[in-house]
């Protein structure tokens, strides 16, 4: 039986930072589901009401990737009150061939919210316009720094602004992100007025009511919804999808059951019909972003070509250094 590599948060944020290379993996993910053959199946979601949580477990197998992960994701919401992030987790990935266990990268959530933050920077390099500079950013967690660091690294952002329904929390992570990306970056308690100034939205948060109104948006502008893969959850308001000129699915069997489509077909808002996902439009088969004027959205729930292709990013780049330990199995 051949040895699994045992990799620890530590060995794992050094071996896959937030960069180009892992906003790159994660737009090949994209295109390699629209390319066929890949095996995606549906997200097993859990929702434990109780302790305001949840847990998605994903996978996916893509062709010419010789592993694929299965990654287990728990997000508890009240665990910032008892000290404690409210996200963790591991991957395991696995043998395509032989389906032997080769690796647990045991990562709290962290290769989730690199991934996640990265197809956000995929979604706003094909759809927001190539000249936009200012950002809005409705939440205060770590997503909601990723997303902003991950724009910077796709488009020429300049300034930005954080919104949150605790205006300390805002004020924390704006002075957090002015200084490590050294731009200016404000907080505020007007979600409207955040939006009203920003060429790219992206909501970060796992509001199960709108936080976006559809007339706040205007011509031009892109907006990313990442929060809300649950069927409870829901940022936009039903008419924001109605009202943009493109809405792109990172995949549209999730978002009509998780995502803002859901809400939106619920609110008859929207028709159910066959949108563009996200990595059709990476390959070329559907258009991005048309003209300069229009308002764009990418909803995005997470996928499993996602997961699989940065736990196997990670492994190659802790191999190449050789961190980890083998566990004789």
């Amino acid at each position: 039986m051949p040895n699994i590599r045992i990799l620890n948060e530590a060995e794992l944020r050094a071996a896959v930072p937030l960069d180009l290379t892992a906003v790159d993996c994660v737009e090949a993910a994209f295109k390699a589901l629209d390319g066929g053959g890949v095996v995606m199946p549906p997200i097993l979601s859990m929702a434990i009401e109780a302790h305001h949580g949840e847990v998605d477990v994903k996978t996916a197998y893509v062709p010419g990737i010789a592993s694929f992960a299965i990654k287990i994701s728990p997000g508890f919401f009240d665990n910032p009150k008892l000290g404690l992030p409210s996200t963790s987790g591991l991957m395991v990935l696995l043998s395509a061939r032989t389906g032997q266990v080769e690796a647990l990268l045991l990562d709290n959530g962290y290769l989730t919210d690199v991934r996640t933050a990265a197809a956000g920077a995929v979604a706003a390099r094909h759809l927001a316009r190539a000249d936009a500079e200012s950002a809005a950013i409705l939440g205060t967690g770590m997503q909601a720094r990723l997303q902003l660091k991950a724009l910077t690294l796709v488009r020429p952002i300049r300034r930005a602004t954080i919104w949150g329904r605790d205006l300390a929390k805002a004020e924390l992570a704006a002075s957090e992100l002015a200084q490590s990306l050294a731009i200016p970056v404000v907080a505020t308690a007007d979600a409207a007025a955040a939006v009203a100034a920003a060429d790219i939205v992206v909501t970060t948060t796992p509001a199960t009511a709108p936080i976006l109104e559809a007339d706040w948006l205007r011509p031009g502008q892109h907006v990313t919804a990442m929060g809300s893969d649950q069927a409870g959850k829901n940022e936009l308001s039903p008419a924001c999808l109605s009202r943009a000129d493109r809405y792109v699915a990172d995949r549209l069997s999730q978002t009509r059951l998780l995502g803002e489509l859901r809400a939106a077909l619920a609110a008859g808002t929207m028709a159910d019909a066959a949108y563009p996902e996200l990595g059709a439009v990476v390959a070329g088969r559907a258009a991005g972003r048309v003209r300069q004027g229009d308002i764009t959205i990418a909803d995005l729930t997470g996928t499993g070509v996602q997961d699989t292709a940065i736990a196997t990013l990670a492994r190659e780049r802790a191999g190449a250094t050789g961190a980890g330990a083998d566990f004789a199995s």
